[in-house]
């Protein structure tokens, strides 16, 4: 297990640490007996037995940042028959797409690439081919991985969401085509998934709170937590589909079983499909997704969060999806999955 790891490797690196504290300790005592031997130099011995101490420090500190920087460990390999599948949602972004695909297909636990089409016109026979070209080139060993256009004759978010009746492996990975996710941090995300594969795992939390109760003028009961609010409070209630690990059932669920009133609002509004997933999946589970520690990083700024109001709009989807559930089925937690192998302390 991963945790395990971590201690195997930390205990590895202690014989380092002590002839490193050692050696330290021996200039230092060779010092000291110097100062007791020379009286009249006492003053200046101690400024020099201060800057060589300190001198050591750094050296030391050094060492472990090093040590930190310059340790790897072995990837977490997919589970014997299994892996999953990373379904891109893209608009628009041909150069995003490429930047994501070429990347993903070099994950080890990749089986699949799902890229979720629903612009107006049909994909391009150059990108398509471009795209398998890349995937060939950058799959590692004797992996084939499978590359296909889920084309959509209506622009809708939940595009992203709808039922994959051909798909290989049970776990998805959902992902914008903006947003690349090192192949470490993935891999050790899946591992999490594997441990409870009716979660929701993923990279960006977001939270709901309930209103202060004296705000008498405002008709909303919750407010849309962002990423501060997270950040502040070690709590979260949802993971966000930008970047998350879900079974394939729940694309089933979403799109055949879900009140239809729900899929209607995000097309209309064009906004809030990942929430809405959350909102499923805490439905049926009753229980809290689960966020991964990772670094991602976004390689574009023009989707829809960047526009103004963004927050208030997202406050507002989450009391009318609680009106339309008439119940809040989000589940508050603090529980975070870190990979301990590449921690100092845990």
């Amino acid at each position: 297990m991963p945790m395990l790891m971590s201690i195997e490797g930390k205990q590895q690196q202690q014989p380092h640490r002590c002839k490193m504290n050692n050696s330290i300790g021996r200039m230092a005592r060779l010092l000291m007996a110097h100062v007791g031997s020379n009286k009249s130099g006492g003053s200046k011995m101690r400024l020099l037995l201060l800057c060589s101490l300190t001198v050591s420090f750094s050296l030391f500190l050094l060492f472990l940042a090093s040590r930190s920087l310059s340790s790897h460990h072995p990837p977490l390999s997919p589970l014997p028959g299994k892996g999953y599948t990373v379904v891109i949602n893209t608009w628009k972004r041909n150069d995003l797409l490429k930047k994501s695909v070429a990347h993903y297909a070099t994950c080890a636990g990749v089986d699949a690439i799902h890229v979720v089409w629903s612009e107006p016109d049909l994909p391009q026979s150059s990108l398509i081919d471009s795209l398998k070209k890349v995937v060939r080139s950058k799959s590692k060993g004797n992996r084939e991985i499978e590359i296909k256009f889920d084309v959509n004759h209506e622009d809708s978010l939940n595009n992203r969401f709808k039922e994959m009746k051909d798909l290989r492996t049970d776990a998805i990975y959902s992902i914008d085509d903006d947003v690349i996710t090192p192949c470490s941090s993935l891999e050790f995300a899946y591992t999490v998934w594997n441990s409870a594969p009716s979660s929701m795992v993923g990279f960006v939390p977001r939270m709901h709170w309930l209103r202060d109760p004296t705000e008498t003028c405002m008709e909303e009961q919750y407010v849309y937590g962002g990423w501060w609010s997270v950040w502040w409070s070690g709590t979260y209630s949802m993971v966000l589909s930008k970047a998350a690990f879900f079974h394939k059932q729940y694309l089933t669920i979403y799109t055949n079983q879900m009140l239809p009133s729900i899929r209607d609002y995000t097309t209309k509004n064009r906004n809030c499909e990942d929430i809405a997933m959350s909102f499923l999946i805490a439905n049926v589970t009753g229980s809290p997704p689960i966020w991964v520690e990772g670094k991602i990083h976004e390689i574009g700024s023009t989707g829809i969060s960047s526009l103004g109001g963004h927050s208030a709009r997202r406050s507002k989807c989450v009391n009318d999806f609680a009106a339309i559930y008439g119940t809040m089925p989000l589940v508050p937690t603090s529980v975070k999955a870190v990979d301990s192998r590449s921690k100092w302390f845990w």
